[in-house]
């Protein structure tokens, strides 16, 4: 089974997952349309991002409708929470010090 990190990993399969999350719910054809590749290759984009429990694919009639599931996105945001506490520690250090040192924590 491929994990959420390896399936986030790609630039094609965060630009996929994006344009879920802004557009809703969409067709392989709408999914493929922005995209620099075959239709053929976003279908193998979306079995990874499906295998990986980040969409979930519905049949309406004939077409194939891609739906986002973020449930599995919580995995990133925990494993990623540490660093960008430690990031926001640095930045608020780096305003400190261009303000004069004012170490006021209210000022971020």
């Amino acid at each position: 089974m491929i994990d959420v990190f390896q399936a986030v990993a790609d630039p094609t399969r965060r630009s996929i997952l994006e344009h879920l999350r802004s557009d809703g719910p969409l067709s392989i054809s709408a999914l493929s349309e922005p995209l620099p590749m075959s239709r053929q290759a976003v279908t193998k984009h979306l079995a990874v991002l499906e295998e990986a429990g980040l969409i979930r694919k519905t049949v309406q009639g004939r077409e194939r409708i891609h739906q986002l599931r973020a449930e599995p996105l919580r995995t990133v945001d925990e494993w990623l929470a540490p660093y960008s506490e430690a990031w926001d520690e640095r930045l608020h250090r780096l305003k400190t010090y261009l303000n004069g040192g004012n170490n006021d924590r209210t000022n971020r």
